[in-house]
């Protein structure tokens, strides 16, 4: 049998020397690197022959090197080394650099700022290791001591054959432990051990290993140690990670600034010691920069070198804890012992609680002892003072030391009795004879003293007060300006003295003035009335129009504004009408005054006896007035005298007769049920009236078609045709005669009235949106849509035919053509309230609201009934509060809001409003019934 083959052994390069320049795991990407403890300690390096040696050993060829062998072709050194360099040669080389030069310069501001993109770029997308485990490091502060204990050692994650360390398992200690601890305890004698070959060889490795243990050595000490935390060596190992993000990181930026800041400050400091905010500031740099500790040295420094300024000395303080700061400031007070400042800041440092009073008493009075001219100081120790006795001496002594002080003399004026502050006062004008507070202090002082039956001669003294305050500060040239003056009265108004409010504007408005023309001086009073009503001191309005009444007693403008003012402030309905009595006094052709004083009388009174009086003396003064007769006509209609309304509307036609007169005479009759009568006034109207006024054709037509029985539709047809006659440019008489046909059943002729109507009136869009709607309820969808689209041509701005094409569209297209209408009307109220109705529809509660609201806010949107009546609409449904009243209903708060604000702005226009305003047998309802009714008539 043969012999097998042996079995080839596959480790034996393990044996085998290393190939010259091997690197281990090359050819899985691994490259090499050497260390220090690799090339050993530092020494020269080989001698040319043990190179030589080397190569030789190796079998490598030994090239003689030529220096000529890599020379630039194009470098004439060498080359052309022999030739002559001659001025054109040099004028060449220059225009080359300057060509190089201003290439390089064409594009080098875009290539720098190219390439510091660039770099920003690469710094952003590769950042520093550092910076990108920031993050994580102040995360590690959350780390709790189980997890940190449950991380794993770095060589034991293979997760092979794992054991636990120490079960089981015995190791034998190397022998470099036990010779180390053996040379431990030892001590040399010298100073270092040297080698005996080679004197100069130095062992950097052992070195740096020796400190490392010993670093470790002094750490571990620190952390196991069981002294008192907060000591300079003891180490928190549990709270150190706390700390770490505790600590603000500071850019390096900033912390070159703060470090070219201290040279400048230390610089500063240095040329210029006695400098106090040159220390100042570099105390709070240092402060800025966390150094606590050389901000106090820095700081104590300019304490020593600049013991005068009271700046430095506070800033100390500031920069100390209190009870240092304490010995700072005593120190403080004996190099400047008249600063206030110190002196309160000593006091501050106290306490603010009533335990500390008596120790900031005692150094108030031993600072009124160094400083006792301080106003300041003076009014803090009084303030301390919790018996007014004591406080009452302390001034009294304040005033002895000084006399000047208007705030301590008003101070004790405040604490004393009326008879002793009447004496304080006279003191006080004779010591500061150029001081208008304590005049007014005394105006105020008189003015709290008058009570009892002579109240009012009291009060007049007030007058003469201020009187005698005005003149005495001219006599010592004291003239403060009207503005001054005012604002003086504003502070009376606010401090309650109502009457010294008074006097000052009294005795002041005139200044200044005495040279101005009346209607110039008529608008400055206006004008400080107004602001003062703007700053919300309506009793100085009060006064200030009071005492231009008096200069322009026929001034229809000043009475407007000061009826205005009692309607809108006044808490007391008499005091209006007994100013609108004197306004009708000296303004007897103001017809607004009488009209307003009688209804004042009337609804804010209840006295209708009383409003009747005031019409009849304007009667007397306006017999030819039309607002006085209506409103006359209006008191006794609305108050059931039917009878004497009769009448005064008959002396009416007969004395003014005008077409409103005429008007209101019949809607009187056909209220009243007299058919009869009403055609008969109209009648007699229109001869006398043809072409003034619509309505009375409108009249005539309804009361053909609506009140007699059977109506008769050609005298109503025949009424609106000589109102188009007249007045063809009303839109609502074409509407009239076009419902009129289609009632009748003509809608043919329907139509072109209509027609007509847009010919003559191409700009109506009631007429255009009449005819959309007439279209739509004969079942004409196709033409009304034709139409309404002429109809946004002729008027693309109009929102009411948007408002119109919106909701005819069908439901998914709304919502575009309701962007199509907001650019071309987006403020108009129609839109706006046709896009809530939008929102409504699906159902968005919040911005159907929203839109309602926006709706009527405008002046225009708010006098339109419908737009108000589709809000309250929508907050029936949608604006319960969930609430149950008595009767069982729910509450509807957000309802009876609508209902509140349009009662308010009351409404006068719309498409449906005005029709049930109107009828007859709505002619008892007022605002909130008829908004009601209208809300339910919507569809």
């Amino acid at each position: 049998m043969a012999a097998a083959n042996p079995k080839p052994n596959k480790l034996a390069f393990l044996s085998m020397p290393a190939p010259a320049s091997y690197v281990a795991g090359l050819g899985r990407g691994a490259s090499g690197f050497t260390t220090r403890s690799d090339i050993g300690p530092a020494r020269e390096g080989p001698s040319a022959e043990a190179i030589a040696e080397a190569q030789a050993k190796r079998g490598e060829e030994q090239q003689e090197f030529d220096p000529d062998a890599f020379q630039d072709p194009d470098n004439e050194v060498g080359l052309f080394s022999s030739l002559p360099h001659n001025e054109d040669d040099e004028e060449a080389d220059n225009i080359y650099a300057s060509v190089d030069e201003a290439m390089d310069s064409r594009r080098k501001r875009q290539r720098e700022e190219r390439e510091k993109a660039e770099a920003e770029r690469v710094r952003r997308e590769q950042p520093k290791i550092q910076a990108q485990f920031a993050d994580l490091k102040r995360g590690l502060s959350a780390v709790t001591d189980e997890e940190w204990d449950g991380i794993p050692e770095v060589g034991n994650l293979t997760r092979r054959k794992r054991k636990k360390i120490g079960e089981g398992r015995a190791f034998a200690v190397p022998d470099s432990v036990l010779v180390g601890n053996r040379a431990q305890g030892e001590m040399s004698n010298t100073a270092m051990d040297v080698d005996s070959q080679d004197g100069a060889m130095t062992n950097f490795v052992d070195i740096g290993d020796a400190s490392k243990k010993v670093l470790t050595l002094r750490l571990d000490q620190m952390g196991t140690s069981t002294g008192a935390s907060g000591t300079a060596t003891s180490v928190d190992p549990k709270g150190y990670l706390t700390s770490l993000d505790s600590v603000i990181l500071k850019s390096d930026a900033e912390i070159g600034d703060i470090k070219r800041a201290r040279t400048l400050f230390d610089s500063l400091v240095k040329s210029n010691p006695k400098h106090a905010p040159g220390w100042i500031a570099a105390a709070c740099l240092e402060e800025h920069a966390g150094r606590m500790v050389a901000a106090r040295k820095i700081i104590k420094q300019g304490c020593e070198v600049c013991p005068k300024s009271d700046d430095v000395w506070l800033e100390a303080a500031r920069l100390h804890n209190p009870s240092d700061a304490k010995i700072i400031l005593a120190n403080a007070v004996q190099h400047v012992p008249t600063s206030v400042k110190i002196w309160l800041a000593a006091a501050d440092l106290e306490g603010s609680g009533p335990t500390s009073i008596p120790a900031r008493r005692q150094i108030m009075r031993r600072a009124l002892e160094h400083i006792p001219n301080s106003i300041r100081l003076w009014k803090e120790t009084v303030n301390l003072e919790d018996n007014p006795a004591d406080a009452r001496l302390l001034l009294g002594r304040a005033v002895e030391v000084i006399p000047k002080s208007v705030e301590l003399w008003l101070a004790l004026a405040r604490l004393e009795s009326p008879g002793e502050a009447r004496k304080v006062l006279n003191k006080a004008r004779k010591a500061v004879p150029t001081s208008h507070e304590i005049w007014i202090a005394a105006g105020r002082l008189v003015e709290e003293g008058a009570n009892g039956p002579n109240k009012d001669a009291e009060l007049e003294k007030v007058d003469k007060t201020i009187e005698m305050a005005v003149s005495s500060l001219r006599k010592h040239q004291v003239l403060l300006t009207r503005e001054q003056w005012l604002k003086e009265a504003e502070k009376c108004e606010q401090d309650g003295s109502l009457r010294t409010c008074e006097a000052i504007v009294k005795a002041t408005i005139s200044l200044d003035l005495s040279d101005a023309d009346p209607d110039s001086l008529l608008d400055t009073y206006l004008s400080d009335s107004q602001s003062s009503i703007a700053s919300g001191h309506v009793h100085t309005a009060r006064a200030v129009l009071a005492q231009a009444l008096l200069l322009f007693p026929s001034s229809s403008t000043l009475w407007h504004e000061a009826a205005d003012l009692e309607k809108a402030h006044s808490s007391s309905p008499d005091a209006l009408v007994k100013l609108l009595d004197r306004a009708n006094q000296h303004c007897p052709q103001d017809e607004v005054m009488w009209l307003m004083n009688a209804k004042e009388r009337w609804l804010g009174m209840n006295d209708v006896s009383g409003a009747r009086d005031v019409l009849a003396a304007a009667f007397n003064r306006n017999p030819e007035s039309e607002q006085i007769w209506l409103a006359a006509i209006k008191v006794e209609d609305e108050t059931g005298e039917a009878g004497l309304a009769r009448q005064l509307l008959e002396r009416a036609r007969g004395v003014a007769g005008t077409p409103r007169i005429w008007l209101k005479s019949a809607t009187f009759e056909r209220l009243h049920g007299n058919p009869t009568e009403t055609l008969k006034l109209l009648s007699e109207a229109l001869t006398k009236y043809p072409t003034q006024l619509a309505k009375l054709y409108m009249i005539q037509g309804q009361v053909h078609q609506y009140d007699l029985q059977p109506p008769s539709y050609s005298n109503a047809r025949a009424s609106y045709a000589a109102g188009m006659k007249h007045c063809p440019k009303e839109p609502v008489l074409w509407i009239l005669a076009s419902r009129l046909e289609e009632v009748d059943g003509k809608s043919i002729r329907a139509r072109a009235i209509l027609e007509k109507g847009r010919t003559l009136n191409p700009t109506s869009e009631l007429i255009w949106h009449e005819s959309v709607l007439v279209e739509e309820r004969n079942s004409s969808a196709v033409q009304a849509k034709q139409l309404l689209s002429r109809a946004l041509q002729a008027l693309p701005a109009s929102g009411l035919l948007w408002s119109l094409a919106i909701m005819s569209e069908a439901r998914p297209q709304r919502k575009a053509r309701s962007v199509d209408a907001l650019k071309k009307a987006s403020e108009d109220p129609w839109v706006v309230c046709c896009v809530a109705r939008l929102f409504w529809a699906e159902r968005k509660v919040e911005k159907a609201r929203t839109w309602f609201e926006r709706a009527v806010s405008s002046e225009a949107g708010s006098d339109l009934g419908d737009l108000w009546a589709w809000w309250l609409k929508f907050e029936r449904q949608h604006g319960g509060t969930g609430k149950k009243q008595e009767g069982g209903e729910e509450a509807n708060e957000r309802a009876e809001n609508v209902v509140n604000k349009c009662i308010e702005k009351d409404p006068k226009h719309g498409l449906l409003w005005p029709a049930i305003r109107k009828d007859v047998k709505n002619r008892a309802l007022d605002t909130r019934h008829i908004l009601i009714k209208v809300a339910e008539e919507l569809k």
